[in-house]
């Protein structure tokens, strides 16, 4: 694991037994906001979800992978 600007990412590397690995995953910290949307927004209305987003401080590109 890795702190970064936005949280912890997550690196995951499994080796061959030769200089390149076999398998690697990577894990964006931005993964973990987003599941955490659904609780953050329960009672609120439609234009807070506007500002929570900005809150946290989501990029949207990560969240894909």
């Amino acid at each position: 694991m890795v702190e970064g600007p936005r949280g912890e990412h997550g690196c995951y590397v499994v080796s061959s037994g030769t200089n390149r690995p076999w398998r690697v995953k990577m894990r964006a910290p931005v993964l973990l906001s987003i599941q955490a949307l659904s609780k953050l927004l329960v009672g609120g209305l439609i234009a807070d979800v506007i500002a929570v987003i900005g809150s946290i401080d989501v990029v949207m590109g990560d969240v894909d992978r």
